[in-house]
């Protein structure tokens, strides 16, 4: 008797317990939810405002690439809080193993993304920035992948070069492909409009001295310690999100087994055998 009751105590036990995990899984996603579908309006407001606020995005190249980061993030986030609401609160296994699934995948990426950046950190010098743009950096108005993305690096960070100026001499592609050009359109110096851009492209100032190496660095340096801190808390979260995903979809599972052990051994009337076995299966 005293068995049994131990035995009654505990399942007890185990039942609040899950049904914690399930409801603070409910309340964590439902503010990922909630989080997710703001960005996600917001980026989507940025693309479709009719007021001219998309034409402002336009121009700049960093808002540009912002707007779809932040609806990127917005999807995944909006994805994430979704199937761990319904998962937590509908007790369905399924989602909770794709909820599992899919938080385990990203955390892999950014754990890999961390190691090749480490390895390959020595690699990411100001020579070999240098070289690879003399190669193949080809004009300011080139839609080739490489190009386009120093473009974007260039505008941004008004800067000119890996270094300065002198990056684009006459051993440069650049130079190769724009003969009568000194330094790429981009590097002109600009106030409301374009100045003096035919002494700029012919070599003579104004033009952004400024090499991007430096900019970007320095730029890095200033955040490095909150993107560490931020980086940091993103991973504990996801870690504590798969923790709770896997207790509760044990926990579900464990109940099933429950059920199903009892229903073997006679413990529920017959008429509700076949309706439990139909509902474990569902579950």
């Amino acid at each position: 008797m005293g068995q049994g009751d131990a035995s009654a105590r505990s399942t007890a036990m185990e039942g609040d317990c899950l049904s914690c995990i399930k409801y603070l899984m409910f309340i964590f996603n439902f503010f990922i939810f909630l989080g997710g579908s703001f960005l996600l309006g917001v980026g989507i407001w940025v693309l479709v405002d009719p007021t001219g606020f998309r034409e402002i995005v336009a121009a700049n190249p960093l808002l540009f690439t912002g707007v779809y980061v932040i609806l990127a993030m917005g999807s995944m986030l909006f994805l994430l809080g979704f199937l761990g609401c319904c998962g937590a609160i509908r007790e369905n296994k399924c989602l909770l193993l794709f909820f599992f699934l899919l938080i385990l995948i990203i955390f892999l990426a950014e754990l890999a993304a961390a190691i090749l950046a480490f390895i390959f950190r020595e690699h990411l010098t100001r020579d070999y920035f240098t070289k690879e743009l003399k190669a193949h950096y080809q004009g300011s108005n080139n839609t080739d992948v490489f190009t386009a993305t120093w473009n974007t690096i260039m505008a941004t960070f008004e800067c000119c070069g890996v270094n300065s100026a002198d990056d684009f001499d006459q051993k440069s592609l650049f130079r190769h492909l724009n003969p009568g050009r000194a330094v790429p359109e981009v590097c002109c110096l600009r106030n409301e409009q374009l100045m003096n851009v035919d002494e700029c492209l012919g070599g003579n100032m104004p033009f952004r001295i400024k090499g991007c190496y430096s900019a970007v660095v320095d730029y890095f340096e200033a955040y490095i310690y909150m993107a560490g801190a931020l980086a940091i808390v993103v991973l504990t979260i996801e870690l504590f999100a798969m923790v709770f995903a896997m207790c509760l979809f044990r926990g579900i599972h464990r109940g099933d087994e429950t059920r199903l052990s009892a229903l073997s051994s006679g413990c529920v009337p017959q008429e509700n055998t076949a309706l439990a076995v139909r509902l474990s299966s569902l579950a």
